[in-house]
């Protein structure tokens, strides 16, 4: 596989590099793109403005708390959207709020995980996000690259 195209939407700078360094780590050839708002993931994944030459990405990883459009208003435009609802959408948040579980699930989000809290254990579930979904699946925009 070629290099794999990441969406980060995450507005916390810590978890920004928790997860590019843990990512670049990773077996696998990844180019990030990070936005810190739900509107401007929009703007990203609808190529307006200073996006309009971005690739779309393969996959994304989107936190629920954001400010401007929360998470949940996020994947329910992907979702709803013919033209990126194919994209994976991975909630990787530092709730474990029940309501933010379901309401990511009732919005059609592929999978739904608490950050944990220790760095160890947050750089391993990136390596296992990346395992699982950049390794293992086959994702729709890789079928004819």
């Amino acid at each position: 596989m070629n290099v794999v195209n990441v969406l980060l939407v995450e507005d916390n700078e810590g978890d920004i590099v928790l997860t590019t360094e843990a990512l670049n780590q990773g077996r696998i050839k990844s180019n990030v793109s990070i936005v810190k708002d739900g509107w401007e993931a929009v703007l990203f994944l609808d190529k307006k403005e200073k996006y309009a030459l971005e690739k779309t990405p393969d996959i994304i990883l989107l936190d629920v708390n954001l400010p401007k459009m929360n998470g949940h208003e996020v994947v329910k435009y992907i979702k709803t959207n013919p033209a990126l609802k194919h994209i994976p959408v991975i909630i990787f948040t530092t709730s474990a709020s029940a309501n933010d579980i379901l309401e990511s699930y009732a919005n059609h989000a592929n999978c739904f995980i608490t950050k944990p809290v220790d760095v160890a254990e947050f750089q391993a579930a990136i390596a296992s996000l990346e395992h699982f979904w950049i390794s293992v699946v086959q994702l729709p925009n890789r079928i004819n690259n």
